[in-house]
C-alpha cells in the first residue's frame, strides 16, 4: 500500500465511512457496513469485526482446548472479503472454525487481552501469527493489522484486516483511525438498542398497567342486556346530570356501588373525587369524626387533626355504603349537614361548610326501618329523591352469560392462560341456580372454576339449592306436583332428549360442541344412555 494509495484513501472512502458509521444506530447494519466498506479498500482481502460476550459454545468449541476462561470470549459478528485466486469464494461465513477466539489465545485474542494494537508487517516474515500460513500461502495474504475497539477504556473487540500486500510502519495509522470511530459507532449503537429496548419495555408496561386499569374498572361498568338491567341504565343516565340525592337499593352482590360510580362518573362533579363510607364498618363511637373530623385532643388517640370524609369530598360525591346501618341518635347529624351543608369538627367550635352530592345505598328495606322507628323519616326522604332498585341477578338471567364470559377472561388474562371454554351446558347448569349472593357470588364461582381447571372447560361447584327458593322455583315445583309423569314417560322424554342433543352436535359426544356438554352431563353418562337406549347413528 503506497503513499499515494493512502492518500487518496483517507481522502475519500476513509472519510466518508467515518461519517456513515457516525450516524448508523443499528448495531447489525453498523457492523456490515465496516468490514464490507473495509474489503474493498484497495489491497484489503478480508476484515472482520470480533466482539467480546459471554461464552456460549464452549462444549462444541474447536478451540476450547486453548481457551483459559470460559466465561467471555471473541465472538466473531461480521466478516467480508473474497478470494483473488480464480475460486470466487466470499469470506463473509460466521460459523467458520474462527467463530469464537479465547482471550488473550493468538494474535486476535493477545489484542482483545492487551488493549494494544498486533501488527504484522510482512507474515512471511513472522509467521507464528498466522493461524493457517498454508492459507496465506495460497491467497496471497502478506499483511495482518489486529486494532483493538477501545471505548472509555474498555475492550469491546477486535477489528482485524489481512491485507495482499506487505503493511508498511505507518499503513496501520488509518485502520487504528476506523477502529476508534468503530468503538464509539458500537457503544452507541449499544446505547440506542438498549433505549429501544427500555422503551419497548416502557410501552409494555403501560399497556398492562392501562389494561389493569381497565380491568380494575371492567368492575365499575354495568354489564348486562336485559330488560331490569336497561332500566337502571336509563335511570343513571336521568339523574347522573343533576345534583339530586339517589339511593341505590338491593341485596348484597348486585353492584349498587358501581351504578353509584356510574352516576358519579357521568355527572358534572366527575373531575372531583367519589368519597366512600362503609358505615356498616364504621365503630359506633367513631361516626362523628369519621363523617365529620375532628381536631388534636377532642378525645383519647386524637393525637392530630383529622378530615372527615365530608371535607374529602367537597366538591365531589359522597357515597353512603350500607347507609342503613347509621345509628338512629347520629342520623339527626347527618340529615344536618345534608340540608344545610354545615358542620363542625369533633372537639371544635367552628363551622365548616361543604358542597357534596350523595349518593347511599343499601340492602335493607328503609320504609321497614322507618316503620320500626330505627330510620328517621326525614332524612330517608332527604336520601329517597331519586331511588334506583337494582334487581337480584336471580331476576335477570338472561345477563349471566355475558358476566360468566366477561369474569371468566379476566381471571384468564391474570393467570395468563388462554381463554377458558364456557360450554351451552355450563350456561345452563349457571342459571339454573338463584345465586343468593348475586353477581359477586358469581365472580367467585367463575374465578375457582378458571383455577380449577386450568383454563380448560369450565365446571361449577355449586350449591345443591339456594337458601330460599326462588318464585320460578317455586312455580316449578308446584308444576311437577300438579302433573305426575310416569316412569315409562319419563325414559320416552329422556331418550328422545338425548337423540336430540346428539343430532344437533353431529353425534359429536365430547369436546366443547359435544352433545355431553350441551346436555350438561358427563361423556360418560352419556356413553351410558347411549348404550342404554340403543340409540345408533343413521
Amino acid at each position: 500500500m503506497n503513499a499515494a494509495t493512502r492518500s487518496g484513501l483517507v481522502a475519500d472512502d476513509l472519510k466518508e465511512l467515518l461519517l456513515e458509521m457516525a450516524q448508523e444506530r443499528s448495531m447489525p447494519v453498523l457492523l456490515r457496513l465496516v468490514v464490507e466498506r473495509l474489503s474493498v479498500m484497495t489491497g484489503v482481502a478480508l476484515a472482520r469485526v470480533w466482539l467480546v460476550a459471554p461464552g456460549d459454545i464452549c462444549s462444541s468449541c474447536g478451540m476450547r482446548p486453548e481457551c483459559p476462561d470460559q466465561t467471555s470470549c471473541l465472538h466473531l459478528v461480521a466478516s467480508a472479503g473474497r478470494s483473488e485466486k480464480g475460486r470466487g469464494e466470499e469470506w463473509s461465513r460466521l460459523d467458520g472454525d474462527f467463530r469464537r477466539f479465547p482471550l488473550g489465545v493468538r494474535k486476535v485474542g493477545k489484542v482483545a487481552s492487551t488493549g494494544a494494537a498486533v501488527y504484522v508487517p510482512d507474515i512471511a516474515a513472522d509467521s507464528q501469527w498466522i493461524a493457517r500460513p498454508e492459507w496465506a500461502r495460497r491467497e496471497g495474504i502478506q499483511g495482518f493489522d489486529g486494532q483493538p475497539l477501545l471505548f472509555r477504556g474498555e475492550v469491546l473487540g477486535v477489528l482485524a484486516a489481512f491485507t495482499f500486500a506487505p503493511v508498511p510502519e505507518d499503513g496501520h495509522d488509518w485502520l487504528r483511525l476506523i477502529a476508534d470511530h468503530a468503538a464509539t459507532a458500537i457503544a452507541n449503537a449499544r446505547a440506542f438498542e438498549e433505549v429501544e429496548r427500555l422503551r419497548r419495555l416502557v410501552e409494555l408496561e403501560n399497556e398492562y398497567l392501562r389494561e389493569e386499569v381497565v380491568e380494575a374498572q371492567s368492575f365499575g361498568e354495568i354489564v348486562g342486556t336485559s330488560s331490569a338491567l336497561r332500566t337502571v341504565i336509563e335511570q343513571i343516565e336521568l339523574v347522573a346530570p343533576t345534583d339530586a340525592s339517589v339511593l341505590v337499593l338491593g341485596e348484597s352482590g348486585t353492584g349498587k356501588e358501581l351504578v353509584a360510580r356510574e352516576i358519579h362518573k357521568r355527572g358534572s362533579r366527575c373531575d372531583r373525587p367519589m368519597v366512600k363510607v362503609n358505615c356498616a364498618s364504621v365503630p359506633r363511637e367513631l361516626y362523628e369524626s369519621e363523617f365529620f373530623g375532628h381536631v388534636r385532643g377532642a378525645f383519647t388517640g386524637a393525637v392530630r387533626d383529622r378530615s372527615g370524609r365530608f371535607e374529602l369530598a367537597d366538591g365531589g360525591t359522597l357515597f353512603l355504603d350500607e347507609v342503613g346501618e347509621i345509628p338512629l341518635e347520629l342520623q339527626s347529624k347527618l340529615l344536618r349537614v345534608l340540608q344545610e351543608g354545615s358542620y363542625e369538627r369533633v372537639g371544635s367550635d367552628r363551622t365548616h361548610t361543604t358542597d357534596v352530592r350523595i349518593i347511599a345505598a343499601t340492602n335493607r328495606d328503609i320504609k321497614a326501618e322507618v316503620a320500626a322507628g330505627r330510620f328517621r323519616q326525614d332524612l330517608y326522604y332527604r336520601l329517597n329523591v331519586f331511588p334506583i332498585e337494582v334487581a337480584p341477578l336471580r331476576d335477570r338471567k338472561e345477563d349471566i352469560p355475558i358476566l360468566a364470559t366477561g369474569f371468566a377472561e379476566q381471571v384468564a388474562r391474570k393467570l395468563n392462560c388462554e381463554g377458558p371454554r364456557l360450554t351451552q351446558g355450563a350456561v345452563l347448569e349457571l342459571q339454573r341456580y338463584d345465586w343468593p349472593g348475586n353477581v359477586r357470588e358469581l365472580q367467585n364461582i367463575i374465578e375457582r372454576a378458571v383455577i380449577t381447571s386450568r383454563c380448560g372447560t369450565l365446571s361449577f361447584d355449586l350449591p345443591q339449592a339456594s337458601l330460599e327458593p326462588s318464585a320460578s322455583a317455586t312455580s316449578l315445583r308446584a308444576e311437577l306436583v300438579s302433573e305426575v309423569v310416569p316412569d315409562a314417560e319419563m325414559r320416552r322424554r329422556e331418550m328422545e332428549n338425548t337423540r336430540a342433543a346428539l343430532l344437533e352436535c353431529d353425534w359429536r359426544v365430547q369436546g366443547p360442541n359435544g352433545a355431553a356438554s350441551l346436555l350438561g352431563i358427563k361423556p360418560t353418562t352419556l356413553a351410558s344412555r347411549i348404550k342404554k337406549f340403543g340409540l345408533k347413528r343413521r
